[in-house]
């Protein structure tokens, strides 16, 4: 899964576990993968999933248990994403950019349906 990006295959493989711990395929309380089974899924070494899973830990997504493992922090202890704050600021950057394009086009209709001089209607 890992791909020849010239993006480190840690980040890569970080960025696809927080995807689904965001998206709610991995659950909060659910434990991850072994780091074994982890580098079999990503065709990685363990050094590099261990990296990638110390990238969420301090990203405070997942916690480790000494001899249990490492788990999806609980809903309500989940950092809010920092993307979907720049998401919303985009959504509302759009509205309002349709909102004014919509005037516009509503104000030419306006003037061109109104009756000109010299006109009959039918």
């Amino acid at each position: 899964m890992v791909k020849n990006t010239g993006r480190p295959a840690y980040l890569q493989i970080a960025d696809d576990l927080r995807a689904q711990i965001r998206g709610g395929s991995l659950a909060p309380g659910t434990p991850l993968p072994s780091t074994t089974r982890l580098a079999e899924q990503y065709g990685a070494s363990l050094s590099v999933v261990k990296l990638a899973v110390g990238v969420l830990r301090t990203e405070g997504l997942v916690i480790g248990q000494q001899g249990k493992g490492v788990f999806v922090r609980e809903a309500g202890e989940l950092p809010p994403d920092p993307k979907a704050g720049d998401e919303l600021a985009e959504l509302r950057a759009t509205v309002q950019d349709l909102s004014v394009r919509l005037a516009k086009v509503e104000e030419q209709l306006a003037t061109s349906t109104t009756r000109r001089p010299g006109r009959s209607s039918r």
